[in-house]
């Protein structure tokens, strides 16, 4: 028959026999006098204030984790207001978007074809590099290079379209006049 873990365990010598220690009787419990039962509460281990104070380090420091990632967010979105308001005094009164275009310009943005409308006039001055495709509250607007590369500078992202007339034709030789 096989032998139990305990037995395995001891003649392994990972385990030891402990004595049993003998009983004894106890005593008869005397009743505390009656001041004994004000006395302090008991004292908490060490280890339990350790702890506690352990709890409270880790709360403080997420809480200023939190504060320092809320105020963060807030800086950039003041700085994000800031040069979106900034772009539309730029852009006040020097879109070229016509209504009545009817040449659709294709172009690509965030990884999709887009298209902007220009009259046949537009067309030559947009591919020459004359004028350009700001993007701003989701909508494409045609104005000349300057006021383009200085929205450049306000915020990068919203140039979508200036054509470099210095660049030789790219490598499927697609003309950029090509009407789809």
């Amino acid at each position: 028959m096989s032998e139990s873990l305990r037995d395995q365990l001891l003649k392994s010598g990972l385990a030891r026999t402990l004595k049993p220690e003998p009983r004894r009787n106890p005593a008869p419990a005397k009743r505390p006098p009656p001041s004994a039962n004000r006395s302090a509460p008991p004292k908490r281990e060490r280890s339990e204030i350790d702890l506690a104070k352990a709890y409270a380090i880790r709360d403080s420091a997420e809480r200023a984790e939190r504060d320092r990632a809320q105020r963060e967010a807030e800086q950039r979105a003041r700085e994000k207001r800031e040069r979106r308001q900034k772009l539309a005094n730029l852009l006040n009164g020097k879109v070229l978007n016509v209504q009545s275009a009817d040449i659709p310009r294709h172009f690509p943005h965030a990884n999709k074809i887009r298209r902007i409308y220009v009259t046949q006039e537009q067309l030559p001055r947009l591919n020459g590099g004359e004028l350009a495709v700001v993007q701003m509250g989701g909508r494409y607007l045609l104005v000349e290079s300057t006021i383009a590369k200085t929205a450049r500078d306000i915020d990068a992202e919203v140039l979508v379209l200036l054509c470099d007339p210095q660049v030789a034709a790219s490598e499927d030789d697609v003309p950029s006049d090509l009407v789809w």
